[in-house]
Parts: C-alpha cells; structure tokens; sequence
C-alpha cells in the first residue's frame, strides 16, 4: 500500500497513526469517479468491499497485485454508481447479528488478506 485516497476533507491523527503518518502518502479528492478512472489507466484493479449480490467471498478472492481497494461510507456503503465503476465486490461472511462490520475493521480484513496474498511485498 503505497497511498490512502480519501474524498471530502481527510484528517490524519498522528497520535494514532505515529510513524505511519510519515510512510503513507494521504491523498484527497472532491469526487471519486475521476480517481477510479485514473486507477483504471494506471492498470489497477478496481476492487470495491460492500455486500451486493454479486460479491465474491473475501476468503476466497484472489486479489491482482495492482489493487485499488474501495471502500465506502460507514452508513451508506458504496454507491450504485460507484460499484458500476468496480471490477470486482468482495464482501467478509458474517455469520449472525450484525450482518456487517464496521468499515474500519473491514477495510483492516481487507488489507490483511491482500498483505496475507503477496507476503514480500
């Protein structure tokens, strides 16, 4: 993971994030549409995390190494035009009450099976 791509106003608490603050470049957009399209030039694979019909288990996905990971607002999820952007949707299985995690430890089981995948980098 080289950058964090954020829309609307990005905020780093670098209490919190300490020397991480100083290796990942946080980059932020007014709207994300165009960014995908970029991605998509730049040869990433475009890979939203939400729950649709058509997503694929994150257990069993096999991520490209050129990934852009997607992911939403806490509430809302990604929307229909967004996730028509995508190329791929993989979801985490929930088993029980909630149906969902939140978005941050989602997107942390995310990246933990992308990182799981290409263990060297």
């Amino acid at each position: 993971m080289d950058r964090i791509i954020c829309t609307g106003p990005a905020k780093l608490e670098r209490r919190i994030a300490r020397d991480g603050a100083d290796t990942i470049l946080i980059e932020s957009h007014r709207t994300l549409p165009p960014v995908l399209n970029q991605l998509r030039k730049d040869g990433y694979r475009l890979v939203g995390l939400e729950q649709t019909t058509g997503s694929h288990d994150l257990d069993s996905f096999d991520f490209h190494r050129r990934t852009a990971l997607v992911v939403g607002n806490e509430r809302s999820g990604l929307t229909q035009e967004l996730l028509e952007q995508l190329d791929d949707v993989v979801e985490i299985p929930v088993w029980g009450l909630p149906y969902s995690y939140n978005v941050a430890t989602a997107t942390v089981m995310a990246l933990y099976e992308y990182c799981r995948q290409f263990p060297n980098g």
